[in-house]
């Protein structure tokens, strides 16, 4: 999402937003009725994985960090209500030359994440009461492996993590399977090491899809990861110790 809203970029689209408001045409650029634990929620599932929000506890690096985006044009003095403009303008109507969707939220959807980003972009601080709970917070667990087969699934929100940080297996042939749960497309590879040669890769699947590796190992330490372009350093990420 939000493709071309760099700082600059941001600070000029806002300012002809509010242009726009001003002269009475502004529309429903200030959210009204819109719901801000739904917004929160669709944000995370659709756009988190593209995005950095604090408040929203997303770590997205393939699209513009959004706190940093709006923190000018917020501390130059522009609204929220603003901002909500700005924000429902892009998810509808990106820039063609970037990489977003069109229309990945429509509707009072769309109204609903623009209202959210608008009052949680560069706020310091935490969600609280019905935002605090809007989105389950991501736990990680340990895995094990059982004849021959792993089971390290994708995070249900769309976040960008798995359910399991760290697994062991026996060394020899194993199967990984990575169900993703959520809407935001996943699928899971494992790397020698941190850094090392790639042994596989699965589909990319989402909506219940499973992605799926066999490989043979060797006792070592191996990494295990999402390939889509900045999932991995949003944190998808984890250790497989074969011994």
């Amino acid at each position: 999402m939000f493709g071309l809203l760099r700082r600059g970029a941001a600070f000029a689209a806002i300012t002809a937003t509010a242009a726009m408001v001003l002269a009475g045409c502004g529309g429903d650029v200030k959210g009204q009725h819109a719901d801000l634990v739904k917004g929160k929620q669709l944000f995370v599932e659709r756009c988190g994985a593209c995005h950095t929000l604090a408040r929203a506890g997303t770590r997205g690096t393939v699209g513009p960090d959004l706190d940093e985006a709006f923190a000018q044009s917020l501390s130059a003095g522009f609204k929220r209500s603003v901002v909500t403009g700005v924000v429902k303008q892009q998810i509808l109507y990106p820039a063609v030359t970037g990489k977003m969707p069109g229309k990945l939220v429509t509707g009072q959807s769309a109204a609903d994440v623009a209202a959210y980003v608008a009052s949680a972009a560069a706020k310091p601080g935490q969600d609280t009461g019905a935002l605090a709970s809007a989105v389950r917070a991501t736990t990680q667990t340990a895995a094990s492996a059982k004849n021959g087969r792993l089971q390290i699934d994708a995070n249900a929100n769309g976040q960008l993590a798995y359910d399991v940080s760290s697994a062991t297996s026996p060394a020899g042939a194993l199967t990984i399977d990575s169900r993703n749960p959520s809407a935001t497309p996943h699928d899971i590879a494992l790397q020698e090491g941190t850094s090392g040669r790639v042994l596989a890769t699965g589909k990319v699947v989402s909506n219940g899809g499973v992605s799926t590796i066999s490989v043979t190992l060797r006792p070592g330490r191996y990494t295990f990861f999402c390939t889509l372009p900045g999932h991995r350093a949003g944190g998808m990420q984890g250790t497989l110790t074969v011994r």
